[in-house]
């Protein structure tokens, strides 16, 4: 089937947009610069979090296949790059890594025919449609907005939702021109049932940090509540589970042990990596801090500390140390029933657990290894005989396989971080 649509970046944003393309009739290439990540899509293997390996397997028999060859994006009407765009170290200012954004870019640029419309979906700062891609697009001679088209489309992708896909979520759109806009609103609206059109790029790459923060700033405010809370003797799950009656002016957030996901905060208060001093010494991106964003990464990167002194302070209330403390952890992954493990908040309290002494053991459905510090942490085969060995069982993700009431029956002392047990069942954060 000749492709009608490239999609670059085969992760866990682009594989869901070319299973739904496909799915619509549209004729797909999947481009990746990582030959062996091209190899296993093509061979049927998934990478964790992006799609179920059923729906990899129809893809592939409907004519999708995956190249490293970038001649193959010279041969298609419409190009999404869909590249990962990680945080960077504190020391760059947490700013989006665009390196694979960059690759893409340069890659889709050298074989860009007139009147391709592309699209950005990664997570980015507002301005980098315009100020970081669109001159990489253009190094060749074609112009936006005059020989191609060119929009940002945020990606509203929730792994694991079956009740909302990207057929039935509206999809937003913004172009350098109307012509621009026009011609992905008309891409997209082969796949979902409403395309809303925004203002132009920045507005609708602001739509992706407003949504994204949105989330971050909420949960925040859960966890603080709990840490409040607890310092009270208030029970913070059945205070969400009364509020949440309230029909206006209120949506449920829960706390959590850490905020994990494909979808870090955003702060434009570090400056984005492509804004530049113009001729008036001015930068043309001078990023205004979101202070609200700022406390709430400090309160959910605060969580898995606070998580292990809660886990510390039950042993201790049971005669116990944390220093030499059988400890086993239940899910370690960052969303419940995926086996994404991308910024799950696992890793960091197995780490500070393992430098406090404690004996780490894991156990997770959808996660045959786990390594932290380098090290492979044991996984336990039996869960039931794990739980009741262990001198603490940590319930970190709440999984659909785990009967927690059970569990809450044979472990020693189970900590529980998701609210999922009954009351009086477990200490619940």
């Amino acid at each position: 089937m000749p492709a009608d649509l490239a999609v670059l970046g085969l992760g866990h944003t682009g594989l869901p947009l070319a299973q739904a393309a496909t799915a619509a009739g549209v004729g797909v290439i999947g481009y990746d610069a990582d030959p062996a990540v091209v190899a296993d899509i093509n061979a049927g293997r998934v990478p964790p979090g992006a799609l179920a390996a059923a729906d990899l397997r129809r893809m592939l028999a409907c004519g999708f296949r995956a190249s490293s060859d970038p001649a193959v994006l010279g041969r298609v009407r419409t190009a999404v790059i869909c590249a990962p765009t990680p945080l960077g170290e504190a020391v760059d200012g947490g700013s989006p890594d665009l390196t694979a954004v960059a690759a893409a870019a340069r890659a889709l640029a050298a074989h860009l025919r007139p009147h391709t419309t592309v699209v950005l979906e990664s997570a980015v700062y507002p301005g980098t449609t315009e100020e970081f891609l669109r001159p990489l697009l253009e190094a060749h001679g074609l112009r936006a907005g005059r020989d191609f088209h060119l929009a940002y489309s945020p990606s509203r992708l929730d792994p694991g939702n079956r009740a909302f896909h990207l057929a039935n979520t509206p999809k937003v759109v913004g172009g350098l021109t109307p012509a621009c806009t026009e011609a992905a609103a008309a891409f997209y609206g082969r796949l979902t049932e409403r395309v809303v059109r925004a203002r132009g790029p920045r507005e609708a790459e602001a739509v992706k940090l407003l949504e994204t923060d949105y989330r971050h700033v909420n949960i925040a405010f859960a966890n603080e509540m709990a840490v409040f809370c607890h310092g009270l003797g208030i029970d913070v799950w059945d205070v969400i589970r009364c509020a949440e009656t309230k029909p206006f002016g209120f949506q449920a957030f829960r706390p959590g042990p850490g905020v994990g996901g494909h979808a870090p905060a955003l702060d434009p208060g570090a400056a984005p990596p492509f804004a530049t001093a113009a001729a008036d010494g001015r930068s043309r991106l001078p990023g205004h801090p979101l202070r609200m964003v700022e406390l709430a990464q400090e309160v959910n990167s605060r969580m898995p500390r606070y998580v292990v002194q809660r886990a510390a302070a039950l042993l201790n209330e049971h005669g116990k140390s944390l220093r030499g403390a059988r400890v086993l952890l239940l899910g370690v992954t960052y969303k419940a029933d995926l086996a994404d493990q991308e910024g799950a908040p696992a890793r960091e309290i197995g780490t500070r657990l393992i430098e406090l002494g404690a004996q780490l053991g894991y156990h997770d459905p959808y996660v045959p290894q786990w390594r932290v510090l380098d090290r492979p942490v044991p996984r336990a085969d039996s869960l039931w005989e794990a739980a009741a060995e262990a001198d603490l069982t940590l319930l970190l993700q709440h999984h659909r396989t785990y009967d927690l009431q059970g569990l809450a029956v044979k472990a020693q002392l189970l900590l529980d971080t998701r609210g999922a047990t009954p009351a009086g069942a477990a200490a619940r954060l």
